[in-house]
């Protein structure tokens, strides 16, 4: 079920009203609903697919409870080892197992030996790489005596499927969602209505934002052959913003929906795009895969404790490990290995941790200074993005011979084939996403108000009278969330 569609307008309500109304006494039967519902929304997609999520949630609540019990660290490693092995075996086979047969074959052909091989018309399972990372996270911290293993199944289940994060996270972890999921909740106003300004905000950056940036970028990406540097540019900035439209406004509209059921979950975003150098802005983008991957690869490799040369092996790893994570694809691992690229003199020059406050506290515009490093390090993510959003390699060197090269200096061709004033006014919608979280860069996200503007009714229902219109206006095309192939 997609968060901008029909069926979950119809949906949250009903779950909100059985929540609240019904249930609201009995924390065990809101868990249970909630279960349910997550399970009714995960098979909207497809119900076959259940089956693995039930597997999985019953894999990793068996194997803590055995590691915690076990005798000695032998047998509680063994069932580490057990829950790991089998939920990436699972990972692997869904969404690697094409593309290992494939390079395979061809180094052998390479080598002069030629070998048929057998690929699977695999479906990868939405939310498959989520939910197995949310049950890594809980078996580890078992076996770290971080957590004590979950008795309660069905609490344990709506920690691993628990639906607003269900398909495309945030990544949570048991020490921050379970004891929420424990403890009996009552409905606050102010939380549910902040939750439906975040909510709002996400469709926004969604249906405007990310669904229209598609429309140009995939015209000029899929026909990038025909197109001169100054549009492969565009394309590239167009690409940009619709990824961070569309995977921060699906985190703003998971974080919205859980707000309403007197849940937090981890904050995803902030800001990114206003980050003066790349480590800031990895400290922004996609924070509860960051952060897992600092807990989980990083720090088990021995972080930052060793020396120069063992900071810069575990930070290639990261980056590598992330973008393997994000597909089976080498463009994928060469947008982590350009990203390490752009890291490492940070770290080499320890600068990596000098930009950790929020940009111009005390003032309303950045500086100069603090200007060029926001436009340098967003210019950079551009070019990262380009191996993202690339079908290949080559397709990616491709489009950046064609940046770097006389024709960037050109009116863009692909001006002439669309509507200009079109065109304008979804600019001019990047614009009012850029100005309001700009003002709102010190909040946890771009709609949420201060005490001045929560005390009046006209501002606020201006903002969203006008944010709805823009929605029902200039929405997109409807298209799934990027991140669901993840």
């Amino acid at each position: 079920m997609l968060f901008n569609s029909i069926e979950f307008a119809i949906f949250l309500p009903i779950v909100f009203l059985l929540y609240w109304f019904v249930f609201n006494k009995n924390l065990t039967k809101q868990n249970l609903l909630i279960l349910l519902v997550s399970y009714v929304f995960y098979a909207w997609w497809d119900w076959r697919f259940l089956f693995l999520l039930a597997f999985s949630t019953f894999l990793d609540y068996f194997s803590g409870l055995k590691i915690e019990q076990a005798t000695s660290q032998a047998k509680s490693k063994f069932w580490l080892i057990i829950s790991i092995g089998i939920n990436l075996g699972f990972l692997g086979f869904f969404k690697y197992y094409n593309f290992f047969v494939t390079e395979m074959a061809t180094a052998l052909e390479n080598a002069g030996i030629h070998i048929n091989v057998w690929t699977l018309k695999v479906i990868l399972p939405v939310g498959i790489s989520f939910y197995t990372f949310h049950g890594l996270s809980y078996i580890i911290d078992v076996y770290k005596k971080r957590i004590v293993a979950e008795r309660n199944f069905v609490e344990y289940a709506v920690f691993v499927s628990y639906f607003p994060l269900l398909v495309a996270g945030p990544i949570e972890r048991a020490t921050h969602l379970l004891p929420q999921v424990k403890k009996p909740r009552t409905f606050d106003y102010n939380k549910a209505a902040d939750g439906m300004r975040q909510i709002l905000w996400g469709l926004f950056k969604k249906i405007v934002i990310a669904d229209n940036c598609a429309i140009y970028a995939n015209a000029i990406f899929n026909d990038s052959a025909n197109h001169d540097g100054s549009s492969l540019f565009l394309g590239a900035i167009f690409f940009t913003f619709q990824i961070y439209g569309d995977f921060s406004g699906y985190s703003d509209i998971a974080l919205g929906t859980s707000r309403l059921f007197g849940i937090e979950l981890l904050r995803n975003f902030a800001f990114p795009y206003f980050s003066r150098d790349i480590a800031e802005f990895w400290r922004r983008w996609h924070i509860s895969l960051s952060t897992w991957f600092r807990d989980y690869l990083y720090f088990p490799l021995g972080g930052s404790q060793g020396g120069m040369w063992m900071k810069v092996r575990n930070t290639f790893a990261i980056f590598l490990v992330s973008g393997f994570w994000h597909g089976a694809n080498w463009t994928f691992i060469a947008w982590g290995f350009l990203n390490a690229l752009y890291f490492i003199p940070l770290l080499l020059l320890n600068k990596n941790r000098n930009h950790i406050e929020t940009i111009s506290t005390n003032s309303f515009l950045p500086s100069f200074k603090e200007f060029f490093q926001i436009l340098t390090t967003f210019l950079l993510t551009v070019i990262a993005w380009i191996f993202f959003r690339a079908d290949s390699l080559t397709h990616a060197f491709s489009i950046l011979k064609g940046i770097f090269s006389k024709s960037f200096f050109q009116i863009p061709n692909f001006l002439g084939k669309h509507d200009l004033i079109y065109l304008l006014i979804h600019c001019s919608m990047i614009g009012v996403l850029l100005v309001i979280e700009w003002l709102h860069r010190d909040k946890q996200f771009g709609l949420q108000f201060n005490a001045t503007m929560l005390q009046s009714k006209v501002k606020r229902w201006s903002i969203y009278t006008v944010l709805v219109l823009f929605i029902l206006l200039f929405g997109g095309k409807q298209n799934n969330f990027i991140y669901f192939q993840f």
